[in-house]
């Protein structure tokens, strides 16, 4: 009796290795984990709920010794983030080693592959922050060398489109010229150590500011009739693709064609005050599930054909504690809770939390009721 109710059980433990899992289509793109909120869930659930997800490359705005210790031996990689506020003291490699050891070596079980010094210095004003950014950079490579990490991590920084003089005609593009002196000792060094360029793109802005002469179909990747660079005589069906062209175009000015352009970060917001225009649930929904179908296909730019678009969408998750318009609190997928602000066609949840979509449902209650008759028949084997 006892070898045939442990037959049973076998059959009921292949039966559920063999059912397919809830599959999840997203690959080859990045999530932005920001955490300026008060009811996030913890690192380790979103560890759970990322690897549910399929998603395999992170970026942090810090180094949070409680995320990277979730992750550890996980297949996340990470971009991991040196504030804004620390880039003055990073000139001194001393320094710039310390920070390294800490935030890099003491997690080595964990995918570090680059460090973001610095986020979005040039849209602010201050000359001194803009003058202490590539040094900064400099002496965290020089650190890594002498750790002998630099083939492991890479160093970069993040930018704002403010960078831009001129984004248009993507052709066109060229860097504002207060910032030239800076970018060009940026560029040379990021050629010489074959770092990506990162770069902050969100059409929703140029949408917001000219609703009337911008079109929604546009800047959503919906069907449009795009628009021609009268230059090159390229199309562009979408705003995201002239935007990163631009920034192609811009770099060339200066001298480089031998730098890729990643985006570090782009979305839509689901919510936003009375005057944000376009800010709305079904907009985001659009955006992000089409942006997400292009990066699946390997789409690239018509100025770039032979590289695939490379993108971090912004944000895991709405962030209740951001300052500033209703917008900025909510970029997220995901609610803190684990639900699905909108759907994408992502399939995943939160550990504990249960899915909610068919497939699931499905194999819930075909595991339940095998695993139901499996032990009816070893009670009744047990009373025969």
């Amino acid at each position: 009796m006892a070898s045939s109710c442990s037959f049973f059980f076998t059959v009921t433990f292949l039966l559920f290795t063999l059912m397919p899992l809830p599959d999840s289509f997203v690959q080859g793109f990045g999530i932005n984990y920001g955490q300026i909120a008060n009811n996030l869930p913890s690192p380790t659930r979103v560890a759970g709920l990322l690897q549910s997800l399929n998603v395999s490359r992170v970026k942090l705005y810090d180094a949070d010794p409680n995320v990277l210790t979730a992750f550890s031996n996980s297949n996340v990689d990470f971009i991991i983030g040196l504030g804004n506020d620390l880039l003055p003291s990073m000139s001194d490699q001393t320094k710039a080693q310390s920070w390294i050891q800490q935030h890099v070596q003491t997690h080595s079980q964990t995918k570090i592959s680059c460090i973001l010094v610095g986020n979005e210095i040039f849209k602010g004003t201050d000359t001194q922050l803009w003058a202490s950014l590539f040094p900064a950079m400099q002496s965290v490579y020089k650190a890594l060398v002498t750790l002998g990490l630099d083939k492991q991590v890479i160093v970069t920084t993040a930018h704002s489109l403010d960078i831009l003089g001129t984004s248009y005609p993507p052709s066109s593009g060229a860097f504002r010229e207060d910032l030239i002196e800076y970018m060009q000792s940026i560029l040379n060094f990021q050629a010489q150590i074959k770092s990506p360029f990162l770069i902050n793109a969100y059409p929703f802005f140029a949408y917001m500011d000219s609703p009337d002469q911008i079109s929604l179909d546009y800047v959503l990747f919906q069907p449009n009739q795009g628009m021609t660079d009268p230059v090159t005589n390229l199309h562009y069906d979408n705003m995201l693709y002239a935007q990163i062209d631009a920034v192609y175009s811009a770099i060339k000015a200066l001298g480089h064609t031998d730098i890729q352009v990643k985006i570090s970060e782009t979305g839509w917001p689901s919510k936003g005050d009375q005057d944000e225009v376009g800010a709305t649930l079904q907009n985001a929904g659009l955006y992000n599930s089409n942006l997400l179908k292009r990066i699946q296909q390997g789409q690239s730019t018509p100025g770039k054909p032979s590289v695939p678009i490379d993108v971090y969408v912004f944000a895991l998750f709405n962030e209740n504690m951001k300052p500033g318009p209703a917008s900025e609190r909510n970029y997220g997928l995901f609610y803190p809770n684990g639900t699905h602000v909108y759907s994408i066609g992502m399939q995943g949840s939160l550990p504990t939390i249960i899915y909610s979509s068919a497939n699931t449902n499905a194999f819930s209650v075909l595991g339940v009721l095998i695993v139901a008759i499996a032990c009816l028949i070893c009670e009744l084997e047990n009373i025969l």
